[in-house]
């Protein structure tokens, strides 16, 4: 795992649909504010920020300063290192599942 990359906190925000929406939403169109992305969603802009703040918390967004707003885009290390993880964590249990299978015939 990277140093700072925190799977636990990648997971907390994830978990969230609107989260996740907000996350396609800036991979695919680009970095833009929580006022343009509220103009967009049924959520609050207030809500949206509160949203952002969780995904910058576990490092999946980068919020920079331009003009008086600050815009969002995506930060794709914290998600592929977690994806990294969960390769390894599923790679070790088709081991253990595999073993399983061997004792039991």
């Amino acid at each position: 795992m990277n140093k700072g990359i925190r799977v636990d906190e990648v997971f907390v925000a994830l978990a969230d649909p609107t989260r996740r929406d907000l996350l396609e939403e800036l991979a695919t169109g680009g970095g833009c504010s929580a006022s343009a992305m509220a103009r967009t969603l049924p959520v609050s802009r207030q809500a949206i920020a509160r949203h952002l703040q969780i995904l910058e918390d576990a490092g999946l967004v980068d919020a920079r300063k331009r003009g008086r707003e600050l815009c969002f885009e995506v930060r794709p290390r914290a998600l592929l290192a977690t994806a990294r993880w969960m390769q390894r964590a599923a790679q070790r249990w088709e081991l253990r599942l595999d073993r399983i299978e061997q004792i039991a015939e």
